[in-house]
């Protein structure tokens, strides 16, 4: 399948070939991990089919939870919002790294640089302006939060992540567009002061969070699509994203 030319500036262009289509966000309800002291997901029915002819619920979720992304706004109050981010910016090549054997061996394990440039020396230079996602493992935790998490206190959290001199090495001397992750923070949990998350959200970097199925897509080669719901002044919110597959 060939979709649409893409316009992706000056970084990269052309047209998006594909065999499969992988989903990367998780379903929403009301079992899902949640960050701690971050709102219950609720949903409540307000009308049905029997009794109305149709049927509609209203829900209540954090803008932070479940699959999502974060927005500059969400450590400081005068930092755009959702609105920064353009429809062009939402459709990015990504590579996956994976650091699944680490991260089972230490919960709070930090990508390194050492990591990233054993992943060049394997699949050439991180392309600029691609979306860089870090496959844990973390996923298989998904249907018992407290495991997830790696606690129930929001300083004492336990899951890996990017560190800090990784994630500016990507910035500066590969020109990423953003970063993602299948664990409940960019950053690795015991990092209690978003130190990733702050610099990758001041760079207007796209940060997305609770990623699924990492597992299944190519170290190099893939397209994401994020579908971004638009809330008006929100620090963040719940996205879709699809990920396709050469």
């Amino acid at each position: 399948m060939t979709a649409r030319p893409y316009d992706g500036g000056s970084d990269f262009s052309g047209s998006i070939s594909f065999s499969k289509v992988i989903e990367l966000s998780w379903p929403i309800n009301p079992g899902l991990p949640r960050w701690p002291g971050d709102p219950d997901v609720e949903f409540e029915t307000i009308a049905e089919i029997e009794k109305n002819g149709y049927f509609l619920r209203r829900f209540s979720m954090g803008e932070h939870t479940g699959t999502h992304m974060s927005a500059g706004s969400s450590f400081k109050p005068d930092a755009p919002g959702l609105e920064a981010y353009s429809a062009q910016d939402l459709v990015r090549p990504a590579i996956v790294i994976d650091i699944s054997t680490q991260s089972a061996i230490d919960p709070d394990y930090a990508l390194t640089i050492n990591d990233i440039l054993d992943w060049e020396s394997d699949h050439g230079p991180v392309p600029i302006g691609c979306l860089v996602l870090l496959h844990t493992g973390w996923q298989g935790k998904w249907h018992s939060p407290d495991d997830y998490l790696g606690g129930t206190e929001s300083d004492h959290l336990h899951f890996p992540g990017f560190g800090l001199d990784a994630v500016e090495i990507l910035l500066e001397g590969r020109i990423i567009a953003g970063l993602g992750s299948d664990t409940a923070g960019v950053e690795p949990g015991r990092d209690t002061k978003f130190s990733v998350s702050q610099f990758a959200l001041d760079n207007q970097m796209i940060v997305l969070e609770n990623l699924t199925n990492l597992d299944q897509l190519p170290p190099n080669g893939a397209m994401v699509v994020i579908g971004l719901l638009r809330l008006a002044g929100g620090s963040g919110c719940p996205v879709s994203v699809t990920a396709l597959v050469p």
